[in-house]
């Protein structure tokens, strides 16, 4: 059963913007958290940024505070990646990824084993 479908990735040049959507189906219980990981070829997969649902708090990794922003449309349970000044190392498969488990208040969530559910993911290509 498909939990979360991504769309939005591309080829863009070193600069442009892009933003990619993920919209989860789970209705009766949603998410606690919904977040986004990336992965480079020949590189681990890495936390990016994610936002609990309910209170709309963020946390992003260092490598792109300031250059990317999640949003969260709540009533069409889809989660935003919006990507500003891009650069050739942002190019990787990006990834949704959502919590079903109940969360704590000390949690920052990155760690791919504390998601439930992920996306098939979609690429972004930076060109320098």
């Amino acid at each position: 059963q498909v939990e979360l479908v991504e769309s939005g990735g591309g080829l863009v040049q070193a600069g442009d913007s892009l933003t990619l959507s993920c919209v989860g189906f789970r209705r009766t219980f949603g998410y606690s958290v919904m977040g986004w990981f990336r992965q480079g070829a020949g590189k681990e997969r890495e936390f990016v940024g994610n936002v609990r649902w309910r209170s709309g708090s963020l946390y992003y990794a260092d490598s792109v505070k300031g250059r990317f922003a999640i949003y969260r449309d709540y009533v069409k349970n889809t989660v935003y990646l919006k990507m500003n000044s891009l650069k050739p190392e942002d190019t990787a498969v990006y990834y949704c990824a959502a919590r079903a488990r109940g969360i704590g208040s000390t949690n920052y969530y990155t760690l791919q084993e504390e998601f439930d559910y992920w996306g098939q993911g979609t690429q972004v290509t930076v060109s320098a």
